[in-house]
């Protein structure tokens, strides 16, 4: 956009760099090419750099654009001097001031151009004679530069200062009366773009905060007067329009009413930060930042209607201004937010979650992503207690044990998964699925409902029972024989554990004795190598000098087996059929 080159032509020109400048107004006349501004912007880019034959077209192109402002007559005197075209810059300087009559810049110009008119080439040698150095310092451009550079910004409010280099400018011979003057070396400093010790031995002056004592202030001038911050680069100050001043007006106090917003916050003065945050958003429509403070003040006064409506107006203005996605996203969390507070049933935590997903769309912040999972959370467990019915859960789980013994297994599943959504916490439901699952060979879902029934209830004997069950049909006999072990800690007569772990001890002996067949031995093995506690022990470096021994030191495998761990791991391995006893 324009608006945004010419701004970085502004820097660059602050900045002193002069080339960058107009390249950036180049950028911005491109695209805007009947802005007077742009054109006296770059032509004073161009004078900085003593281009004047450039500053004198784009001076032109100026008033040529905007016949009735009187900056362009002033860019326009300014190049014509530069070029020693005294005549012309003396017609352009009383040009001007027949728009505007009482312009400084304009009367402090016609005066230099029509002194060095009159004086001609004398006039020339007389700002710069031979034993003057710097005489050339003082030309036109000298105020560009000197308002350029923030050495000598501040300088330029100061009218003791302005009138002493109005002097030099005039007559540079005059320098010597100067010279005691701090401000004055800094600026030649800074117009010769070289560095001069301005303090002799002894001196201790201290510059610029305040003028040379022997200066005359005003009574009311006791402090410097602040720099005002300026929009346009300013060679010989330049100008902004009426509406943009204005514009910039009302964003500063935007911005100090926003502060003022802040500070009553914290100091938990709801009502005071609300009215601020609404004049901001008066003052200035284009930051959204006002409409989402005013909205987390509502939220904190649990106003969650007035927070949704401004986090949801703060979306639409920001979508429409393109504004920062991060500022979008934060709306949509405060609304999100907001929608939860608001919450009493689980549907009401739907809008909230689809909220918050829209808002890690537009960016993935830590923190919207733990209120998402909260929300969704909440909302699992809110349907849960919603749903929570034991009577029913009861009835359900009835429907499904009339399904088992009729052998309709995926009917019992139904029906006791939908008594477990009643009654998340019935072990017997968990229990008889998992009987359903086992006698329809799923049996990862069997081992699982299993193991839930019995972190329910751990004295259940049927969840012991069921998970034996699913390990010995997976011929995972060790494990199937501690779970039924485990059982009858809590039930030592249950004949159902019994017989489990008669029939692992069985099945374990088989493989001790090499009762196996070649097909079992080598499915048994394929399985076992899966398993990662086999996979341990046979890395184990002990257990590889103990399996070593057993085939070439029967003593040393003697002593092995006296230990407890060593011999629980060879028992593993040989029900795993990797080691056979013969």
């Amino acid at each position: 956009m324009a608006d945004e080159a010419k701004a970085k032509g502004n820097a660059a020109f602050s900045a002193g760099n002069y080339t960058e400048a107009i390249r950036h107004f180049t950028d911005a006349i491109n695209l805007a090419p009947t802005n007077h501004v742009l054109y006296s912007n770059r032509s004073a880019a161009y004078a900085s750099l003593n281009q004047y034959s450039e500053a004198l077209s784009d001076a032109k192109k100026t008033v040529d654009l905007k016949p009735d402002w009187s900056k362009g007559y002033s860019r326009l005197g300014a190049a014509h001097h530069g070029l020693r075209q005294y005549e012309d810059a003396v017609s352009a300087y009383k040009k001007g001031l027949e728009v505007d009559p009482n312009n400084e810049t304009l009367k402090s110009g016609l005066a230099d151009a029509q002194a060095a008119q009159a004086a001609g080439s004398a006039s020339s040698r007389s700002r710069a004679p031979p034993n003057n150095l710097f005489g050339d310092a003082f030309g036109p451009d000298m105020w560009a530069k000197l308002t350029a550079d923030p050495a000598t910004r501040l300088y330029m409010q100061q009218p003791d200062f302005v009138n002493m280099m109005k002097d030099l400018q005039r007559n540079p011979s005059n320098l010597n009366l100067y010279l005691q003057d701090q401000r004055v070396m800094q600026a030649i400093s800074v117009l010769l773009n070289v560095k001069i010790q301005a303090n002799t031995p002894g001196d201790d002056v201290e510059m610029p905060d305040s003028p040379p004592k022997e200066s005359k202030r005003p009574a009311d001038e006791t402090e410097p007067v602040k720099e005002k911050k300026r929009e346009e680069p300013e060679p010989e100050s330049m100008e902004v329009s009426e509406e943009e001043r204005e514009i910039k007006e009302k964003k500063a106090r935007a911005q100090k009413e926003k502060e003022a917003g802040n500070a009553a916050y914290k100091k938990k003065d709801f009502e005071t930060a609300v009215a601020h945050y609404t004049k901001a958003f008066e003052l200035d429509d284009g930051d959204i930042s006002f409409l989402t403070n005013r909205a987390a003040v509502y939220l904190e006064m649990g106003k969650y209607d007035e927070c949704i409506k401004d986090c949801e107006k703060a979306v639409e203005r920001g979508r429409e201004l393109r504004s920062d996605y991060k500022m979008v996203a934060r709306a949509l969390t405060r609304k999100g937010t907001a929608l939860v507070k608001m919450a009493k049933t689980s549907k009401d935590y739907e809008p909230a979650i689809e909220t918050f997903q829209k808002a890690l769309t537009e960016h993935r912040n830590p923190d919207t992503l733990k209120k998402l999972n909260d929300a969704e959370r909440a909302k699992k467990e809110l349907e849960q207690q919603e749903y929570y019915d034991p009577e029913l859960a009861e009835k359900e789980r009835e429907k499904g044990n009339e399904c088992f013994k009729e052998q309709k297994y995926p009917e019992a599943i139904k029906h006791y998964t939908e008594a477990l959504q009643r009654n998340p916490k019935d072990a017997k439901a968990y229990s008889n699925r998992a009987a359903c699952y086992t006698k329809l060979g799923a049996m990862p879902e069997g081992l699982k409902d299993a193991e839930k029934c019995i972190e329910i209830d751990p004295k259940f004997s049927k969840g012991y029972t069921r998970k034996g069950a699913v390990q010995f049909f997976m011929k995972e006999f060790d494990k199937a024989l501690e779970t039924y072990q485990e059982g009858l800690k809590h039930d030592p007569q249950n004949p159902e554990l019994l017989e489990g772990v008669r029939s692992c001890v069985q099945q374990i002996n088989r493989a001790s004795r090499g009762d196996l067949t070649p097909d079992e031995l080598k499915e048994r093995q394929a399985k076992a190598m899966q398993d990662p506690e086999i996979q341990n022990i046979l890395t184990d470096p002990v257990m590889a000098q103990v399996l070593k021994d057993l085939q070439e030191n029967p003593k040393a495998a003697q002593d092995h087996m006296k230990n407890p761990l060593v011999m629980n791991k060879i028992q593993k391995l040989i029900s795993a059929g990797i080691v056979q006893m013969r």
